[in-house]
């Protein structure tokens, strides 16, 4: 019960790696809170609260925040994928993707900061897409370089009241992965391919994720703060050579 006596709250928990984050939190004795554009979802267990909040709209995360005098850990999880080149990307699409994965995680953290107890933590979730691009995924990939440069400031300008991480995801089994493969010509030969390029040989789940979320979030990680956690099975540690094709 690492997280005993903590409150937590996860944007984008009604899915995927942010649903697994709420799930592992809650085993570990948080009191949980996530939140999302929609209804509460059937998905979300019993003993997590839900707020409807759009966290790009800086009204709704201020209406959000009255419902946390004090708050000890703040998991910056919602974001969305477009799958476009910087020439075919819409102002539609900037203002979608720029608005969830940049300004959505600038608004919870101004927020919040005021609000979080001493030691708190803040979790945003980036990606290896940050620091390596993916084809034809220009804003997302420059979303979450934002996260990484945001998370490092953050880290450094509100030291020592609060830590501030990033976990930096690969190749997660979730709808977002599927889009991406979608984008090749043979979907089932790139899975393959990317599946080689793993020293782990399989994609990640989302308890992969939360679980480096609940040791940043647990006092265990007191030290920690600044930094981005890459959890991609070894993916990025390879040369370009692929073992697999040879």
């Amino acid at each position: 019960m690492r997280l005993e006596n903590k409150t937590a709250l996860v944007t984008g928990g009604r899915q995927g790696i942010g649903l697994g984050i709420v799930q592992a939190f809650l085993s570990e004795g948080a009191k949980v809170t996530t939140c999302g554009r929609g209804p509460r979802p059937d998905s979300l267990p019993d003993a997590c609260d839900w707020v409807q909040s759009d966290v790009s709209d800086t009204e709704q995360v201020a209406k959000l925040a009255d419902a946390f005098p004090t708050l000890d850990i703040l998991v910056n999880n919602a974001g969305v994928q477009v799958e476009k080149t910087v020439v075919d990307s819409t102002d539609a699409d900037w203002d979608l993707v720029i608005g969830a994965n940049c300004r959505g995680v600038f608004n919870l953290c101004r927020t919040f900061i005021p609000r979080m107890s001493e030691g708190g933590s803040i979790i945003n979730i980036g990606s290896i897409s940050g620091h390596v691009a993916d084809p034809s995924m220009a804003l997302y990939n420059a979303s979450k370089a934002f996260v990484h440069g945001l998370t490092r400031s953050i880290a450094v300008d509100h030291g020592p009241k609060v830590r501030c991480n990033a976990i930096c995801p690969g190749w997660i089994e979730t709808g977002m992965l599927d889009a991406g493969f979608e984008l090749s010509k043979d979907p089932d030969a790139a899975r393959r391919d990317a599946l080689s390029r793993h020293a782990a040989r399989r994609f990640g789940k989302p308890s992969d994720i939360a679980a480096m979320a609940v040791w940043l979030a647990s006092d265990d990680a007191g030290y920690a703060t600044g930094q981005m956690f890459t959890i991609d099975g070894g993916m990025t540690a390879a040369s370009p050579v692929n073992p697999g094709l040879y």
